[in-house]
C-alpha cells in the first residue's frame, strides 16, 4: 500500500472511530475517496496525505479559511466555496480533528435529509 493510501486509511479509521458507529453517519464512494454523510449529506473526507475535506457551507467557509492549515478546495482549478481542505499536519491531534467535525457538522445538521 502506498503512503498517501496508508495516510488516506489511517485518518479514515479515525474518522470512523470519532463518528463511533452512528446510524445516521454512512461512508460512501466520492472525489475518488471515501466520504463520510450524514443523513444523505456530506460532512468530511479523509484525503491524500492524509488530509480532511469539511463542509463548512458558504457561511462559515471564510470564517474557517483563517484557521491554521485550512485551505481552499481545489477542483479542477475553481475553488470549491463551501469546502475546506485541512492539512494532515494539523490533524494529529484527536482533540483538533474533533473540532473540524464539529464545525463540519454543524452546519450539515441545518441541511435536509436526502
Amino acid at each position: 500500500m502506498a503512503k498517501t493510501d496508508l495516510a488516506v486509511e489511517e485518518l479514515a479509521d479515525r474518522l470512523r472511530n470519532h463518528f463511533g458507529g452512528d446510524p445516521s453517519i454512512r461512508e460512501q464512494r466520492m472525489f475518488g475517496g471515501i466520504a463520510f454523510m450524514r443523513n444523505g449529506n456530506m460532512v468530511v473526507g479523509p484525503m491524500k496525505g492524509g488530509s480532511l475535506l469539511v463542509r463548512t457551507g458558504k457561511d462559515g467557509y471564510e470564517a474557517a479559511l483563517t484557521r491554521e492549515g485550512a485551505a481552499a478546495m481545489d477542483m479542477g482549478g475553481r475553488a470549491m466555496s463551501g469546502f475546506v481542505v485541512v492539512s494532515g499536519d494539523v490533524l494529529e491531534d484527536d482533540e483538533t480533528l474533533a473540532e473540524w467535525i464539529e464545525l463540519a457538522e454543524a452546519f450539515v445538521k441545518t441541511l435536509p435529509p436526502k
